[in-house]
């Protein structure tokens, strides 16, 4: 499969690196056409943070888009190691018919789980930032710190990744529009208090214009609701803690499948009645703390 240079104007922002300089990008984008032109069940597969919910949200939207058949796993555990949960693919994932998975943020030191989807007959593409152990699962892994990566900028995110998958499929199918998608990929940046540098401070920048002029009504619920007047770190901080809260609880596992469904609805009435939900969540464990 022949990526063109020219078809980078579909998705180059300034500052942006080519997304094929991670290591297995061009083998996870020619499993995501096969899936996406046969119809194939993808499920992708994230955590309960505001990141992963993000980045859940975003592959969501873009294969959506694409008129995929596509549906998502956000499990109620999250180990150490950040793994596929075994017992999801064999109860859950392997019911729901799925010929592929795609992981986001998590599944790099997955090795035995990569194996039993493989006897179940599903393909997994792990995109992670974790860092990974020395023997990984036989499958296709997009990860910055993987060994012989040549991706400069180690530091991506779980939705930052994701973006970096979402500008492939972009480039392949000739998407003009896949930056305004960085008002999520900055919402899950920011939640992680990380450094932000590099490409994370591009993201971010980007972000933030993007949010001013938004057509995801999730978020334009929540500058609704919250009365967010100016679009900075600060306002963003406070609308991220209203979305999902650090502490985990089954509440908040829930919460996560609500703020998807926020992110990635087509209906303002439902957008606005789910933000409402969640600022309720938010003052009512508030209530509960003190």
């Amino acid at each position: 499969m022949e990526i063109q240079e020219r078809k980078m104007q579909y998705s180059r922002f300034s500052g942006a690196q080519n997304p094929f300089a991670l290591k297995g990008m061009k083998e996870a984008l020619e499993r995501i056409i096969k899936a996406v032109n046969e119809r194939e069940k993808i499920v992708i597969y994230g955590y309960y943070d505001l990141d992963g919910i993000t980045a859940v949200s975003l592959l969501l939207l873009v294969l959506k888009y694409l008129n995929a058949d596509v549906e998502y796993v956000v499990p109620e555990d999250m180990d150490e190691d950040f793994a596929i949960n075994a017992n999801i693919i064999k109860n859950h994932v392997k019911f729901l018919g799925a010929k592929l998975i795609i992981t986001v943020g998590c599944g790099v030191n997955s090795v035995s789980q990569v194996e039993l989807c493989k006897e179940l007959g599903i393909d997994v593409i792990i995109t992670d930032y974790h860092k990974c152990a020395e023997v990984l699962p036989e499958t296709v892994i997009v990860n910055p710190n993987q060994v012989d990566c040549e991706y400069t900028f180690k530091d991506l995110t779980a939705v930052g990744i994701a973006f970096k998958i979402a500008q492939a499929i972009s480039m392949y199918y000739q998407m003009k529009c896949i930056s305004k998608y960085l008002d999520l990929v900055m919402i899950g940046t920011l939640s992680r208090n990380i450094n932000l540098t590099g490409e994370n401070k591009v993201m971010i920048s980007q972000g933030m214009y993007h949010l001013n002029y938004t057509n995801n009504y999730g978020l334009k619920a929540l500058i609704k609701i919250h009365k967010i007047v100016n679009i900075n770190k600060e306002s963003i901080y406070k609308l991220a803690y209203n979305i999902i809260p650090s502490s985990k609880s089954k509440r908040t596992v829930d919460n996560a499948r609500i703020a998807v469904e926020l992110f990635t609805t087509s209906n303002m009435d439902r957008a606005e009645q789910i933000a409402k939900y969640l600022k309720n969540e938010i003052k009512g464990n508030e209530l509960c703390i003190s």
